[in-house]
């Protein structure tokens, strides 16, 4: 069964969601319609799964380039962006042909930068292989890479031209992989679609198969929640003064930290789990969520064997790093909090006691 979502902004695309859907490739990279070459930014893993892409689009007489870049976090660096401009320019790379992204969700983060930056800007395809890549960061246009200050400090606006989630490539991925992605699952859930924590509950042990129809449909839930958020605040600046896009980072600034504090040797999935226990610490003792919500967030994501807990020791650290957050407005940190199930807010410059005591209770 094949799904195809639209995500309506002012330049709508698909998102494909099904097995064997990468055979779709061709027809997004426009063939007839000027192109003359292809650039495949991938993973070492994905080497075989980037010949299989290729071999279709050199059949059309393409000229097919395989860009290999580093495994995960290590692929977004000013380094390997030059890289890639390196080749493009090389190979005589114009503003008629495409990028296509395969890989991780640092991959398409890559990727799309490089499709952004690239004479301004070319078209550019996602072919996400990982769930965490699905769900969230191949769809809404969000590219860019790190620094040694932070996480996706540098980057751009740039939507792709369409998005295949291709659910063949997930029988390849590790079990952490599985788990690292059901946390960005499960944030579409407390902050929009509370069905999709039902299905975790009713069902945790179909969350390590990736063959079981709950997981393409936990897949497809968190990819609508994505799509319907971003159409309405695409460059994160708020939708008619409500949060907008900005929810989407529901357990993102305490994980970004995580990250970078770990030099991202913790997956983005682990790190956002515990982001988002932090985050409903901060919302139960201001009163906004009660015990059993908060209870909850720790309850579900044990159920997808996600860590719920951090180390007790490093707090200062973790708060300047906090401060460089991509939603730090002049030297007042914000928070994305709920104030009940599917409805998140922003809490802006919380005293920096209660952070610590939220700190303290998810201190292992």
């Amino acid at each position: 069964m094949t799904t195809r979502l639209t995500v309506p902004t002012s330049r709508p695309y698909d998102v494909v969601i099904g097995n064997g859907v990468h055979e779709q490739l061709r027809g997004l990279v426009g063939f007839g319609m000027g192109v003359l070459r292809v650039a495949i930014i991938h993973a070492p893993a994905m080497r075989r799964q980037a010949e299989i892409l290729r071999e279709p689009l050199v059949s059309d007489a393409l000229e097919v380039h395989l860009i290999e870049v580093p495994d995960s976090e290590q692929a977004k660096t000013a380094d390997v962006l030059t890289f890639c401009w390196k080749v493009l320019g090389e190979t005589g790379f114009t503003r008629s042909d495409v990028i296509v992204g395969l890989g991780g969700g640092a991959t398409t983060d890559l990727a799309g930068f490089v499709a952004a930056s690239w004479l301004r800007g070319v078209r550019f395809v996602n072919v996400p292989t990982t769930v965490l890549g699905m769900v969230d960061a191949a769809v809404g246009g969000k590219t860019g890479i790190n620094t040694a200050q932070g996480k996706n400090l540098v980057g751009a606006f740039h939507e792709p031209v369409g998005v295949l989630c291709d659910l063949d490539v997930l029988h390849s991925l590790p079990p952490a992989e599985m788990r690292s992605g059901m946390a960005e699952i499960a944030k579409c859930g407390f902050i929009a679609d509370r069905t999709i924590l039902e299905l975790i509950e009713a069902a945790p042990e179909a969350i390590s198969d990736p063959g079981s129809p709950i997981v393409a449909e936990l897949i497809t839930k968190g990819i609508a929640v994505k799509a319907r958020t971003v159409a309405g605040d695409l460059r994160e600046t708020g939708a008619d003064g409500s949060i907008g896009r900005e929810a989407l980072n529901y357990g993102h600034t305490f994980g970004h930290a995580v990250e970078r504090f770990e030099d991202y040797r913790i997956r983005h999935g682990e790190a956002v789990a515990i982001g988002m226990v932090f985050v409903a610490e901060i919302a139960h003792r201001i009163g906004h969520i009660d015990q059993e919500l908060l209870d909850r967030h720790r309850s579900i994501l044990q159920l997808v064997g996600l860590p719920t807990t951090y180390r007790p020791d490093i707090w200062e650290a973790l708060l300047t790093t906090m401060r460089l957050d991509k939603k730090t407005r002049g030297d007042q940190l914000r928070f994305v909090v709920l104030e009940g199930l599917e409805h998140p807010v922003i809490l802006g410059g919380p005293d920096e006691s209660l952070l610590v005591d939220a700190y303290q209770a998810i201190s292992a």
